[in-house]
C-alpha cells in the first residue's frame, strides 16, 4: 500500500525553501535614495549637512567606501544626527556589516524614536538574521510611523515582512490569521506581486482552505508557467487529492526546465508510486543517490522498495535513519515489518519491543511484536503483545489464530478452543490452511 500520506509530508519538507521568502533586504539596489529621500520630506524643517548631502549622493551610486568615509567624518562631532546615523547603519548594511549596521539603526532610533526608515531597515536586518522577535517589534513600530508622502511602497515592505515573520513554518508556529491580515495591510497601499500569491496561496493551504490556495496556484501558474513555487505547491494539492494524472503532467512539465529539482522529483514519485508505476523505483533511486545525506529522501525510497517487494533493498536504508532518529517507533516499527518479511524474526522482535517502549499506544508495533514473537516460540510474550494491542485496534482473523495457538502451546486448553472457533467464524474460507489446522486442534481440544 502507497503511503500517500507520508509522502505529502516528505515533499512539503523538501520543499521548505520554495516557500520561505526571506523579508526582502534593507541593501537592495536603489532603495538609498528612496529611503534617503522619505527622510529628507520628514526633515525638512530641519537644515541637512553638507557632508550628510554629499554622503547620500554617494549612497544614491553605491559608492559606499565614500558615503562611510564622510559619514565616520561628520558622526565624530553630530553624534545624534538621527538622519546620519541611519545613512551610516544603511552603508554598513550594504557592506555587510551588519553588527555595524545594527549598532548604527538602533542609535538613529534613539536619536529619533519616530524615523520609520530605522525601525523598517533594523527590522529588516534582524529578520534576516532569524531574530524573528525583536525584528518584529521593529516592523511593527515602523508600520505606525509616518513613511513620507512617496513612503506606500516601503510601509508595505514593512507588512511583507511581518506577514514573513508571522506565518507558520517547521521551525516556529506562527499564526496564520495574523500573517493573512499583514498581507493583507500590504496590499491596500501597493500592488499584488506573484510573491504576495504564493503566499496568500501557502497561508490559505495552512489554513486548510485548499480550493482558495489552488486557485492562487493556478493564477500565478496562468502568468508565469515556470513558477517553481506554485508547480510544487499545486502537485501538493493534487497529490492530495489523489488527482494523479493531473498531477503527473504538471510535475513532467516542470521538470523539463527543473530536471534535478529535489521537491519536483520527490512529488514525481510519489504520484508514480500511488499509480503503481514502476518509474517511482529508479526515480527516487537516482534522487536518494544525488541526495544520499537526505533522510527524508532515503526513507521515501526505503517505503517504496517495500511496497514493491524489495524488503532487502529497503532495509538496507534503515540503519542509516535509525542512526539519526533512534527514538523514532515509526521506523522501528517499519524496519521489523521488514525483517519479518526476512525471515529474521528474532532481530524483528527487538525491533518491535523497542517501538513499543518508546511509543506504548503503537497499535502496529503491538501486532508485530505478537506474530514475531509467535516465531520465535515466546507465547507468553504473544499474549501480552495481543492483550495490549487489543487497547487501540478490534480482533481480526489473525490475531484470533495468534491467541489460539498461544494459549494451545501453553496448553490452556479452554481458552484455546474458544479462540479457534473465533477464527473460523471470521475467517470465512479466506485462510484455508490455517482453517484446517484449527478444525483438527478443535477435534483433539474438545475430545
Amino acid at each position: 500500500m502507497v503511503r500517500t500520506a507520508f509522502f505529502v509530508l516528505v515533499f512539503a519538507a523538501l520543499s521548505g525553501a520554495l516557500f520561505a521568502q526571506e523579508p526582502t533586504s534593507s541593501s537592495d539596489g536603489g532603495n538609498a535614495a528612496q529611503a534617503a529621500a522619505q527622510a529628507g520630506g520628514r526633515d525638512s524643517q530641519k537644515p541637512i549637512a553638507n557632508e550628510v548631502t554629499a554622503a547620500e549622493a554617494a549612497i544614491s551610486g553605491a559608492d559606499w567606501k565614500t558615503a562611510a568615509a564622510k559619514l565616520d567624518a561628520y558622526l565624530v562631532t553630530h553624534p545624534e544626527d538621527a538622519r546620519a546615523l541611519f545613512d551610516a547603519g544603511y552603508v554598513a548594511d550594504s557592506q555587510n556589516r551588519l553588527d555595524d549596521a545594527e549598532a548604527l539603526y538602533r542609535r538613529s532610533i534613539e536619536a529619533d524614536h519616530k524615523r520609520f526608515e530605522a525601525h523598517l531597515s533594523l527590522g529588516l536586518l534582524l529578520a534576516r538574521e532569524g531574530k524573528e522577535a525583536e525584528a518584529r517589534i521593529e516592523l511593527l513600530a515602523a508600520t505606525t510611523l509616518d513613511a513620507g508622502e512617496d513612503g506606500s511602497a516601503l510601509k508595505a515592505r514593512a507588512w511583507r515582512a511581518l506577514a514573513q515573520i508571522d506565518r507558520p513554518l517547521p521551525s516556529h508556529p506562527g499564526d496564520v490569521n495574523s500573517a493573512s491580515n499583514d498581507l493583507l495591510e500590504a496590499l491596500k497601499i501597493s500592488p499584488e506581486t506573484e510573491d504576495d500569491t504564493l503566499l496568500a496561496a501557502s497561508l490559505a493551504e495552512q489554513n486548510q482552505q485548499y480550493d482558495v490556495a489552488e486557485t492562487a496556484y493556478r493564477r500565478v501558474l496562468q502568468k508565469d508557467p515556470g513558477s517553481e513555487t506554485a508547480n510544487a505547491g499545486l502537485s501538493q494539492l493534487l497529490i492530495r487529492d489523489k488527482k494523479y494524472p493531473e498531477a503527473e503532467t504538471l510535475l513532467r512539465a516542470a521538470l523539463e526546465k527543473l530536471p534535478d529539482d529535489p521537491a519536483l522529483n520527490a512529488q514525481l514519485a510519489t504520484t508514480l508510486a500511488a499509480e503503481n508505476k514502476a518509474e517511482a523505483v529508479p526515480l527516487l533511486q537516482k534522487l536518494h543517490a544525488a541526495h544520499p545525506n537526505d533522510l527524508a529522501v532515503t526513507h521515501m525510497l526505503a517505503q517504496v522498495l517495500s511496497d514493491a517487494g524489495d524488503d532487502a533493498g529497503s532495509d538496507q536504508l534503515y540503519p542509516a535513519l535509525l542512526a539519526a532518529s533512534p527514538g523514532d517507533a515509526t521506523l522501528l516499527v517499519e524496519h521489523g515489518q521488514n525483517l519479518v518479511r526476512l525471515g529474521k524474526f528474532p532481530e524483528a522482535q527487538a525491533a518491535f519491543e523497542k517501538a513499543t517502549q518508546i511509543n506504548p499506544a503503537s497499535s502496529d508495533g503491538w501486532s508485530g511484536l505478537a506474530f514475531a514473537a509467535s516465531r520465535t516460540g515466546q507465547p507468553s510474550v504473544t499474549l501480552h503483545a495481543l492483550t495490549m494491542r487489543s487497547k487501540f485496534q478490534p480482533e481480526s482473523a489473525s490475531t484470533y489464530f495468534l491467541w489460539a495457538i498461544s494459549y494451545d502451546s501453553l496448553h490452556q486448553k479452554a481458552q484455546a478452543a474458544a479462540y479457534y472457533h473465533h477464527f473460523l467464524d471470521s475467517a470465512a474460507g479466506k485462510y484455508p490452511n490455517q482453517e484446517w489446522q484449527a478444525r483438527q486442534r478443535l477435534q483433539l481440544l474438545e475430545k
